[in-house]
């Protein structure tokens, strides 16, 4: 499946008092990687591709990360990200986060597509279009 590398630096504000990133700062991270997977895929921005395929997210239902080696402020890491699995209307996400060419982080999330209805404050799940599985699916 479609893979996308992302280089980011890790900043001051990113890590807490003894100077490593801190746990919560590697899923923003992650989040921010899935998104970008997907506007490369489908060729637009977030705020587009949910206008062009009429759908409010999707949100995470099930994620966990594994930590290898500490980040630190300043550190360069690269994230590579793909999706693993495609279903009818979730589909599976990994990050491995580098440092030096070293796995520092892994990162696993289960997403679903889905439409809301901001009247009832509600959301269900809402089919992947064949042509957002055909995209994700291509190496």
């Amino acid at each position: 499946m479609l893979v996308n590398y992302r280089v980011v630096r890790i900043e001051w504000g990113d890590c807490d008092p003894a100077g490593i990133i801190y746990y919560p700062r590697y899923f923003a991270i992650f989040d921010a990687s899935t998104s970008a997977l997907i506007e490369r895929a489908l060729g637009m921005r977030k705020s587009d591709y949910l206008k062009a395929y009429d759908f409010t997210g999707h949100p995470l239902v099930n994620a966990h990360s594994r930590f290898l080696i500490p980040t630190r402020y300043g550190d360069e890491v690269t994230i590579e990200t793909t999706i693993t699995a495609l279903r009818r209307s979730s589909f599976d996400v990994q990050h491995r986060l580098y440092k030096d060419g070293a796995l520092a982080a892994e990162g696993f999330e289960t997403r679903v597509w889905v439409e809301g209805d901001a009247a009832k404050g509600t959301m269900k799940a809402k089919p992947l279009p064949q042509a957002v599985i055909a995209r994700l699916a291509q190496k």
